[in-house]
């Protein structure tokens, strides 16, 4: 059974990253306001494969890896740790630019949305960190199967993700048009969210915790 702390960490995470600007976000932002919201969902489709694959080859084969080269686990925790922390700067940092103001891009077919959205999540940084380094953390070896755990709090990040993004989506266009007339508005998400993944970069950096087992 997966313990209560675990999902509440794994959202809060999930939620997060999700709200910080990153390839996925710009990408749908992007297709939602220069192709409609059609396009924007059904590159959301792709990027939910995405979290799929990353799911499966997470919990299927990392933790061995992680037992057997525990130097790895802490390299990979620092590693995410310290994207939290370029997340974190990029976010208070003088002069950043909305995501909500993206290039014009030429219209795709269906199956070429799906596919750019499934490549854009795959090459992400920020979501290969998150599924190597930092939902891990939240699987407790005392609280039953570590399989069933890793696969459960997987599905809470995909769960936060895709509905933060289908939100995102089919708001899209509202939020430039409101965000551009309220440029402090937009300043104040991007110190809150600064602020929030600094604090975190810092708890993950210090967690002494070792990696969990699989079985």
């Amino acid at each position: 059974m997966v313990e209560l702390s675990g999902v509440l960490g794994v959202a809060l995470v999930a939620l997060g990253m999700v709200l910080t600007p990153g390839p996925n976000m710009i990408y749908l932002v992007s297709r939602s306001i220069t192709q409609g919201r059609r396009a924007g969902v059904v590159s959301l489709g792709g990027v939910a494969v995405g979290f799929l694959v990353y799911l499966l080859a997470t919990n299927l084969g990392l933790s061995v890896v992680f037992l057997a080269v525990p130097e790895l686990y802490v390299a990979v925790k620092l590693a995410g740790a310290a994207y939290l922390a370029y997340l974190a700067w990029n976010a208070l940092r003088p002069g950043g630019v909305s995501v909500f103001t993206p290039e014009e891009l030429p219209h795709d077919s269906s199956r070429r949305l799906f596919t750019m959205g499934l490549m854009t999540n795959l090459l992400n940084p920020k979501i290969a960190i998150m599924y190597l380094s930092l939902i891990p953390q939240f699987i407790s070896l005392g609280a039953g199967n570590v399989l069933l755990q890793g696969f459960l709090l997987g599905s809470v990040q995909i769960a936060v993700a895709l509905t933060v993004n289908l939100g995102i989506v089919l708001a899209a266009g509202a939020i430039a048009v409101f965000l551009a007339r309220r440029p402090s508005w937009l300043r104040a998400q991007r110190y809150l969210m600064g602020t929030a993944l600094g604090l975190l970069a810092v708890s993950v950096a210090t967690d002494t915790s070792a990696p969990a087992a699989s079985g």
